[in-house]
């Protein structure tokens, strides 16, 4: 059996979240905590946040979302680049991880009880990945509402950005939003071609 690497990265992240679930001490080590990050030089919590989710909802809602877009990305890379479009694909999850991060560090770095976790950033690069090289292709809104993807992904920035300025704990908005645009920018320097694909699609695009 072939597992793809979008089903890897899934049973990673749900087998460490589980883990940490029943593992306070290893949950708190693995959160998204700028503070010890500055303070202790955890660097690691870059890295490991991203692969543990406050609750079920929380943990399903962004595998779900994974599934679904990783293998266009995974696909798309793979069919580009063969192998190593496989692995530039891992480079851009894991780096979105990374990267999402780097403004809330630096706006948080001073406050010992701010915490975050989630897949946010590496999930919504995927997603805004995606989006580049189908733009018009429908997006269903809670399942239910399609929507095309670029008008959703405009929705998606503003809401982000919008959400990043309150106090909200854990789930964190900045992730979202800078995860987003790290997977444009990414996808655009692995294939600059997407550019023109993109804007010939939105050019043609009709909503009715």
């Amino acid at each position: 059996m072939n597992l793809s690497i979008t089903l890897v990265l899934i049973i990673v992240t749900v087998a460490a979240s589980l883990y940490a679930w029943n593992k306070p001490e290893v949950l708190q080590k693995w959160m998204f905590n700028p503070y010890k990050i500055y303070t202790d030089k955890e660097y690691f919590r870059f890295l490991t946040s991203g692969f543990i989710h406050q609750d079920y909802m929380h943990l399903f809602f962004n595998m779900f979302t994974l599934y679904f877009f990783g293998p266009i990305i995974e696909q798309t890379f793979g069919y580009l680049y063969g192998t190593v479009g496989l692995v530039l694909y891992v480079v851009m999850y894991l780096l979105a991880i990374v990267l999402s991060g780097v403004k809330t560090y630096i706006k948080h770095r001073h406050d010992p009880g701010y915490n975050s976790l989630g897949a946010s950033g590496g999930v919504s690069a995927v997603i805004f990945s995606a989006i580049l090289f189908a733009p018009t292709n429908d997006i269903y809104l809670f399942a239910i509402l399609p929507v095309p993807g670029f008008i959703l992904g405009v929705l998606f920035l503003i809401y982000s950005y919008q959400s990043s300025k309150g106090s909200g704990n854990r789930i964190n908005h900045d992730a979202h939003l800078y995860g987003a645009l790290f997977g444009v920018l990414f996808t655009i320097l692995v294939y600059p071609g997407v550019v023109p694909h993109f804007i010939e699609e939105i050019a043609s695009f009709r909503l009715f």
